[in-house]
């Protein structure tokens, strides 16, 4: 299969990604002109749209090697850009709350250098709203006078200067994803994943236009838990001791998430270093090596922390957006709009609430929600958040 067939319902985007990627064939076989294809591109898309995807299906099809078969999804080239182990394809994925200077400066470094085995040397930063000052102004000295054949690839929420600085933005071209329908998220899970068609139309209407969501809903049992946990909790809130039940429930299950997409991946990268390091050796110089790794140690448990907390942080959005959808449908019940729901699966609940509440009531709740969004994503300790949103959402 094309590697474009990993993008759900970007029908727009694959088309000019395909034409650039002619152009950068003909460019490299010298065939053609660039027209077409430039050193810088950012994808910008709502979380979900596949960015990240676009991304590397891009850099797949920019390696392919066989003629006239850009992206074909068959040849080493893209074999190895799409598993992540092409020489030439660099991935940037923070594993902290942000993308360092150092990192960045270390990156573009390493990004002047010709391709070693492919036809492009590529970067692709998953998340480029995650640099910092200093390393968006790393990024943007390579930008402007980019290496002849190389290619910069930015991911994004949007164009906003909140995400990426105008300076970058300028000199990139944009390519915007759109939220994909649900029909279209139920037939890539029937068919790549092979999941069967009612848990596959169910995630899929369930999971708000997010591919990587819908398959895990479609198959993780526990992850289908916290969500129905997560929209009992605007009903349950009866008494005042269920605030804190409640902000107590939704803290420790963004916890617990974290946890288990973290925790074997971190013993495995500390065994993994105190053996690069000598751990267990039985030669002259093992005594030594091992005495200087507690800095190295130290390092990846630094490194490891930051991306525990972004984990948790990230889960816990997650499920704030789940509730600020469910205060969406019962703005939508009351309306009396035929809007789709954001939980059709939990309309019951919608109309219940939308019989009790006023609207002007359910917009204070929402609105609850969203500034506690905007205070994790300001660093306040995510429990102090939390609880001062459910007590809004408790007083109403």
């Amino acid at each position: 299969m094309a590697v474009w067939s990993q993008l759900v319902g970007q029908t727009d985007a694959v088309e000019v990604l395909s034409a650039a990627a002619t152009a950068a064939a003909q460019l490299v076989d010298g065939t053609g002109t660039a027209a077409g294809m430039t050193h810088a591109w950012l994808f910008t898309g709502p979380p979900g749209s596949g960015r990240s995807v676009a991304a590397r299906a891009f850099a797949a099809a920019l390696e392919c090697t066989t003629p006239g078969g850009i992206g074909c999804g068959e040849c080493q080239g893209c074999h190895t850009a799409m598993s992540g182990t092409h020489a030439d394809v660099r991935m940037v994925v923070p594993e902290g709350l942000s993308i360092s200077v150092a990192e960045m400066r270390a990156l573009v470094q390493t990004s002047a250098r010709r391709p070693t085995s492919g036809r492009w040397q590529v970067v692709v930063i998953t998340d480029a709203d995650r640099l910092t000052e200093g390393a968006a102004n790393a990024l943007l000295k390579a930008v402007e006078e980019p290496p002849a054949r190389t290619v910069f690839l930015l991911c994004a929420p949007s164009d906003h200067p909140d995400d990426v600085s105008v300076t970058i933005r300028s000199r990139c071209r944009v390519v915007a994803l759109r939220t994909p329908s649900a029909p279209a998220i139920a037939e890539v899970l029937q068919l790549r994943d092979r999941i069967d068609a009612e848990t596959a139309t169910w995630a899929a209407s369930v999971c708000g236009g997010h591919v990587g969501r819908a398959r895990r809903l479609a198959t993780d049992p526990s992850a289908r838990e916290r969500r129905d946990k997560v929209l009992r909790i605007p009903i349950n809130l009866r008494r005042l001791s269920d605030v804190f039940d409640a902000a107590d429930d939704l803290v420790k299950a963004a916890e617990t998430d974290a946890g288990e997409v973290s925790g074997s991946r971190d013993e495995a990268e500390k065994d993994a270093l105190k053996t690069a390091l000598g751990a267990g050796g039985t030669g002259k110089g093992t005594a030594s090596a091992t005495r200087g790794s507690a800095g190295a140690i130290k390092e990846l448990e630094r490194r490891q922390k930051s991306r525990a907390t972004r984990t948790q942080r990230d889960a816990l959005d997650l499920a704030l957006v789940d509730l600020a959808g469910f205060y969406r449908d019962v703005l939508v019940t009351t309306s009396g709009s035929p809007a789709a729901l954001n939980h059709p699966d939990h309309s019951s609940s919608s109309s219940q609430a939308a019989e009790k509440w006023t609207p002007e009531s359910t917009l204070r709740r929402l609105e609850a929600v969203l500034s506690c969004r905007e205070a994790i994503e300001q660093n306040v300790k995510p429990r102090i958040a939390v609880e001062a949103m459910i007590t809004q959402l408790y007083m109403g």
